[in-house]
């Protein structure tokens, strides 16, 4: 049997390995299935030949983003449940035991209550509407400030890009625009990001910290290495580029959402759960 590029196969004797994708055409002996209990694997025709199953009928997160290389990957492929395994040997109680809620998640949670007090929507908009853009930076500073989430060159550098009155002013109307703007939200944030370059401030840490501290149901935070080792273990592409850009953020919103939904029996509660799995679980080097 001859298979092609994208096939997507299962082990006729191997259940446990899942559903497979075949990164090449065969040749007349060997076979490279991606599967996604395992990773790769090298199957010989001669003594096993996969079982095709219709693409449209067979879909999965990973297979439909997976990350595909020439090479070896750096980083070694491991299964979501070999995951959880690692997390749950750190966090025997999961999302809700108290050393998971002391080290990894009350402090966030507090983040985004003083968040959500200090510039919630109304109170943001009044403050546009008076142009105090001074007492709107210095409050977004603090919210800034109020974890260590963000590299402190990184906050240094924010916090320099707001020495000018004009800087000020419209880094607070590209901030509400972001948090509670009607506009579709990828443009709002691509909008935001621009800023963020011009004021030679222009990391994911800080692109996207206000999103992920104001909506942690919603958004994601992103820590480049962490983040980008995440999505390698699992193999799901993010299209990772140092600069901030919509497309990548997209499809870590995405990579996050196949998260929480694969790890429904822990109940992660929002995207700080999520994001601390991550931290968590990827390899630091």
């Amino acid at each position: 049997m001859k298979y092609k590029k994208h096939d997507r196969v299962k082990h006729p004797t191997m259940e446990s390995w899942g559903l497979g994708e075949v990164l090449e055409d065969s040749t007349e002996r060997m076979l490279r299935v991606f599967f996604v209990g395992v990773g790769e694997k090298k199957l010989v025709l001669d003594i096993v030949e996969p079982i095709k199953v219709d693409k449209e009928k067979n879909k999965h997160p990973i297979l439909d983003n997976l990350k595909l290389s020439d090479q070896t990957p750096a980083i070694k492929y491991k299964s979501l449940p070999s995951s959880i395994e690692y997390f749950l040997s750190k966090f025997p109680e999961g999302f809700k035991g108290e050393k998971y809620l002391e080290e990894e998640r009350n402090y966030k949670v507090s983040a985004h209550t003083s968040a959500k007090e200090l510039l919630g929507e109304n109170h943001f908009l009044s403050l546009v509407e008076k142009e105090d853009y001074e007492e709107i930076t210095k409050i977004a500073l603090k919210i800034v400030n109020s974890t260590n989430l963000i590299f402190p060159n990184e906050k240094m550098a924010l916090k320099d890009g707001l020495s000018s009155l004009e800087s000020k002013k419209q880094f607070s109307n590209e901030l509400f625009n972001l948090l509670y703007g009607k506009d579709d939200f990828s443009k709002n944030f691509q909008s935001f990001c621009t800023f963020l370059d011009n004021i030679k401030a222009g990391k994911w840490t800080t692109a996207t910290y206000f999103p992920y501290i104001f909506q942690p149901e919603k958004y994601m935070f992103v820590k480049p290495t962490i983040t980008q080792h995440a999505a390698d273990l699992s193999r799901f592409e993010i299209c990772y580029s140092p600069q901030v850009n919509w497309k990548t953020y997209k499809l870590i919103l995405n990579f996050s959402e196949y998260l929480r939904t694969a790890l429904v029996e822990l109940e992660p509660r929002d995207m700080i759960d999520i994001q601390s799995f991550m931290w968590c679980v990827a390899p630091r080097k």
